[in-house]
């Protein structure tokens, strides 16, 4: 259900190169949740970082809503640069899976499948 790599890279190089390779692969960046930032700001005490990329392919999109309109709220694709103990790690929901969780449709399943071999290429570049 996920997909989850390490990094050696620091959080913010695996953050820049996240955004190079998502453009790279003609996806668009809708926003970037800072949700480290966001928390230390409400005075909660974390110390880890968190960046949430809501992503998105214009024809997959409407192609997945054509199919089912219920299934925007699936929508857009989110990939994630994070800390866990000290460590960088990029990751994901596979979207062949969670589309297949969501919906019995067979045509969808070409088009989660082209949707995840483009989100698992942009984690894999970024690493």
């Amino acid at each position: 259900m996920y997909y989850i790599v390490a990094s050696e890279k620091s959080f913010e190089q695996a953050v820049a190169d996240l955004e190079a390779a998502v453009k790279r692969h003609g996806y668009g960046i809708l926003h970037v949740h800072d949700v480290g930032a966001t928390l230390r700001g409400k005075g909660i005490a974390f110390d880890k970082q968190c960046k949430i990329f809501e992503v998105c392919n214009p024809q997959q999109a409407a192609k997945v809503m054509a199919a089912d309109m219920r299934l925007n709220m699936a929508l857009p694709c989110r990939i994630s640069v994070f800390t866990d103990k000290g460590k960088t790690k990029i990751g994901m929901i596979k979207p062949g899976r969670m589309l297949a969780a969501l919906s019995q449709d067979p045509g969808l399943v070409q088009v989660a499948a082209d949707v995840e071999e483009k989100t698992v290429q942009m984690v894999d570049e970024a690493k």
